[in-house]
């Protein structure tokens, strides 16, 4: 992509969060893997005339590339005719973040505390306030937090200690703060979204949630982390509320492995494997469609 044509991208990125502001929905963020995932992700938006966000975290970035997930992004935007951008997510350092701006990612999220959880409060404002400042070259969306997020993009069986948890939960003073000392577009709350699928709902304290909103600017973009294994209730209020983001991975993974090992039981004498993937992606697919319509976002792409 040329200069102009991420500009033009991220300007685009821009207005779908100002829609989603004004209309309360929210824009599901979803995690790919491989191209199965990315092809079950643009058929639910296309099925539902939806927008949505590409996510990748350090992990896939490495396994895919970021110039490779960039081209696959924009080929199945321009197959399928839809409204689909990226979001580089949990980015762990100043320099992985740059690296996703330099290849046209329209959304940043930069996490130094994922890769130091012992970072000090002045490393992340100063690391995530360098990355606000390399963003306006391309106009990308930085989107952080002050401090870690517990939980991992994984099936979880041991119990939720919401006390433990609640130690952590982000403040309506502090999140102002925050936003105020880095540049921040977009803050992603802590207000019981663990990351990762649980044996238990998750419960969000969706009062703090409302007094975080009222505390930050109008301009100033809500994101949730950890959406997978959330009672659907969640999503809808949140997104009343003033919540512009949700990102989904575990529900998503989860899927893809039961339906794929389905699969593979079912045909244990096939070897093209480009054969057994459709019924996994359906599956997928699937998942993504009933969280566009939860979000609130079916209708809203604008091509």
């Amino acid at each position: 992509m040329t200069i102009k044509q991420i500009r033009e991208q991220t300007l685009r990125a821009r207005h779908l969060m100002q829609r989603a502001r004004r209309q309360h929905f929210a824009v599901g963020a979803f995690n790919i893997d491989n191209q199965e995932t990315l092809i079950a992700v643009a058929r639910a938006a296309t099925k539902l005339n939806s927008p949505v966000m590409v996510e990748a975290s350090h992990g896939e970035v490495e396994a895919m590339g970021l110039d490779n997930i960039r081209d696959m992004v924009d080929n199945y935007r321009a197959e399928y005719g839809i409204e689909m951008y990226i979001n580089l997510d949990h980015s762990p350092s100043v320099e992985a973040a740059k690296a996703g701006i330099d290849a046209g990612f329209e959304f940043i999220h930069i996490d130094i505390s994922n890769a130091d959880h012992s970072a000090s409060d002045a490393e992340i404002i100063a690391g995530t306030r360098e990355i606000v400042e390399y963003a306006k070259f391309t106009g990308a969306i930085v989107e952080a937090e002050p401090h870690y997020f517990q939980g991992s993009s994984n099936l979880h069986t041991e119990k939720i200690d919401y006390q433990e948890i609640k130690k952590t939960f982000s403040t309506p003073e502090g999140a102002l703060e925050f936003v105020q000392a880095t540049g921040i577009e977009t803050f992603a709350a802590s207000i019981g979204n663990l990351h990762g699928k649980y044996a238990v709902p998750k419960k969000l304290d969706l009062e703090l949630l409302s007094e975080i909103r009222r505390q930050l600017p109008a301009q100033v973009n809500i994101s949730l982390h950890g959406g997978s294994g959330m009672p659907e209730h969640y999503y809808i209020d949140a997104a009343k509320i003033g919540v512009q983001k949700i990102n989904i991975n575990s529900d998503m993974r989860l899927v893809f492995r039961q339906t794929l090992e389905k699969v593979l039981n079912e045909n244990p004498n096939e070897y093209a494997i480009v054969k057994l993937m459709p019924e996994v992606y359906i599956a997928v697919q699937k998942v993504v469609e009933k969280k566009i319509q939860a979000f609130g976002s079916e209708g809203r792409a604008v091509l």
